[in-house]
């Protein structure tokens, strides 16, 4: 586990507070495995690198109606869907050695 700074944290009752959002969705992500949550005095934090995340699960639960087994689906789907676009670029990559 890397070592996280207290700079690189955010509130979680911030966050929600920030968001009109109840902090039993961050349990439910944080239980789902989504996201990690961090307990400091008794307060919990997510950190800023999982904001972006944790904004497009917002959206997708408030805006778009989307369940939590379907979050789950559609991280599982979206982080797929990256490695193979990975990995299809260092593919290309040692590809264009064997042409060059």
């Amino acid at each position: 586990m890397k070592e996280t700074q207290p700079d690189d944290l955010i509130a979680v009752n911030e966050f929600c507070a920030n968001h009109n959002i109840g902090i039993t969705f961050i349990d439910h992500l944080q239980q789902s495995g989504l996201i990690e949550i961090y307990i400091i005095e008794s307060k919990n934090f997510v950190e800023k690198e999982q904001l972006p995340q944790l904004e497009k699960f917002v959206r997708f639960y408030y805006d778009l109606d989307i369940n939590f087994e379907g979050i789950e689906t559609i991280n599982y789907l979206l982080q797929r869907m990256e490695n193979l676009q990975n990995e299809i670029v260092a593919l290309k990559n040692r590809l264009r050695l064997y042409e060059g």
